[in-house]
């Protein structure tokens, strides 16, 4: 431990949040609990700038748990947070940390049964974390009170401003009582929320965190001057060489996550896509994927990203430069959690250059320029990594786009161009001529040959193709919903006209098949079988 830093014990605190720190495995508190608990336990109010992932909520958690009278179940501290998923791991953390006092804590928003919420808080709630939709819903329906509270939070103010509810929480907090102490936390504070601050506060303690400390020193940031058009290719490159962990991938608009979801999704990468035309129940199932290691990317605007607390996150990618500072902020904040080292790289065109060099001044800090890698570079990364297939290392490295071999060792994988033209097939076999149905047969009984499954693997023929407006990601879809495979087990997808193969792990064949044979894809009726060597 460093001189200068105090330990959880020094902060005074009761010994049953002590054991509750130490449960969790908390050794000593980070700049900003260092700064704020006090101010909090001494009945501050408080403007804190802090980023996602210094750990803001045991910042605030902490003083509410030792303020709130557990004999009283009546709703004492209050939590207002932009999304579902912020709010759930709010409510998680303070439960964890307030255990050994007896606390109970409901979150509340929206998608959620209200009826199950109704119930809880009937049967009495000490602290209450929620979003503005549901909580106003709440308070019009007459079915919370926050009449005895007496700590109330405003975390990630700024995205509340951002996603429209600045409005919202005026209301809520006409509806909290003025005697109260409040904390107001946030990456950045634009005007807006500087007014905010000033109307509900009283005599507020501000703590700043300087610009240049913003951006973590333990996240590595990074930068790839590329060609708008070639972006793509550089992408697909630095994924085989970093071959980074879960890794959250930013575009400007929904349109652009499609699309490059749809474009690493036929390259063979495990990617999905989070943004505001995804629905709730979507998202959930999405971001348990993620969370779980079944999908390695996830394709985000900044709005859909917002309020997502995915502590293992190892890369933050930005495919194009941010259109603020803040929005950087926020973006790279997603990796280098709680303490942890990450990745933040950010894809920039000629013409976005001068807009970078905008965002190193604000934030006060210069990204390190990198060298798109090379196709050696990509054969190098594919052939140091344990258990990697060399034939299929040496397929990719023959490959004009290295992105197109996919990543090495993890996820789904595709085989290389060889070259030709493109018969309709991802796999770019090239135009062999001659009927169709006799090239379909002969397709169908390479799946033996040398150009068939990869060690360990079975080749599975589908009778649907690219004319069925069939994608990779649509293939790896049905198997991973249907069958339960994780989108990392399943191997090389090669995608012709009218059928297609797939690569899936042998002892799982014959379930996925069967279960293939009673599923639907873009509304055709599936046929599989196990192709046969010629």
């Amino acid at each position: 431990m460093t001189a200068t830093m105090k330990s959880f014990a020094d902060l005074g605190l009761s010994a049953e949040v002590l054991r509750g720190l130490a449960d969790l495995g908390y050794e000593e508190p980070t700049p900003i609990q260092e700064q704020t608990i006090s101010l909090l336990l001494a009945g501050r109010d408080v403007i804190a700038q802090a980023q996602t992932g210094s750990g803001k909520t045991a910042a605030y958690g902490i003083p509410m748990i030792e303020k709130v009278e557990p004999l009283d179940r009546r709703p004492q501290g209050f939590v207002l947070c932009p999304t579902r998923e912020l709010a759930i791991q709010v409510a998680d953390a303070i439960h964890a940390i307030g255990k050994h006092r007896g606390l109970t804590v409901a979150p509340v928003y929206g998608g959620q049964p209200i009826e199950r919420q109704f119930r809880a808080l009937q049967r009495g709630v000490h602290v209450v974390v929620g979003t503005p939709g549901r909580i106003m819903d709440h308070m019009r329906r007459g079915t919370i009170s926050f009449d005895a509270v007496k700590f109330l939070v405003l975390d990630e103010a700024d995205e509340m401003l951002d996603m429209g509810f600045i409005e919202d929480i005026e209301f809520i907090l006409e509806g909290v009582p003025a005697e109260r102490q409040t904390a107001l936390f946030s990456a950045t504070i634009p005007p807006r929320i500087a007014a905010l601050a000033r109307r509900y506060l009283r005599d507020a303690e501000r703590i700043t965190i300087s610009r240049n400390e913003l951006t973590v020193p333990k996240i590595t940031q990074t930068y790839y001057e590329v060609a708008g058009r070639q972006k793509l290719d550089a992408l697909g490159r630095i994924l085989d060489v970093e071959d980074p962990g879960s890794t959250i991938l930013f575009c400007r608009t929904k349109r652009d996550v499609d699309e490059l979801v749809q474009a690493l999704q036929g390259r063979g990468y495990s990617a999905e896509a989070i943004h505001g035309d995804i629905t709730q129940v979507q998202r959930e199932r999405t971001l348990k994927r993620f969370r779980d290691g079944q999908t390695d990317v996830l394709v985000a605007t900044d709005v859909a990203a917002r309020g997502l607390d995915i502590p293992a996150v190892s890369h933050v990618i930005n495919y194009d430069v941010p259109d603020d500072p803040d929005s950087y902020v926020h973006r790279i904040g997603r990796t280098g959690r709680a303490g942890r080292e990450g990745d933040a790289i950010t894809l920039v065109a000629p013409r976005e250059l001068r807009q970078l060099r905008f965002i190193e001044r604000v934030i006060g800090q210069r990204l390190k320029p990198m060298r798109v890698p090379t196709l050696a570079d990509v054969g190098a990364a594919a052939a140091g990594v344990q258990g990697v297939d060399r034939q299929g290392a040496e397929r990719r490295r023959a490959g004009p786009l290295p992105a197109a071999g996919g990543r090495a060792g993890r996820g789904v994988r595709r085989r290389g161009d060889r070259g030709g033209g493109d018969q309709g097939g991802d796999r770019r076999r090239g135009d062999r001529g001659g009927d169709p149905e006799a090239q379909r047969r002969n397709d169908h009984a390479m799946a033996g040959d040398g150009q068939g499954a990869e060690a360990g693997m079975a080749r599975i023929f589908l009778n649907i193709g690219r004319q069925d407006g069939v994608r990779p990601g649509d293939i790896v879809g049905a198997i991973a919903n249907e069958a339960g495979l994780p989108g990392r087990a399943i191997g090389v997808i090669d995608l012709f006209d009218s059928y297609s193969f797939v690569e899936v792990p042998q002892a799982e064949a014959p379930r996925v098949v069967a279960t293939l044979a009673r599923t639907t894809i873009r509304g055709r009726q599936l046929n599989a079988e196990i192709a046969k060597p010629r």
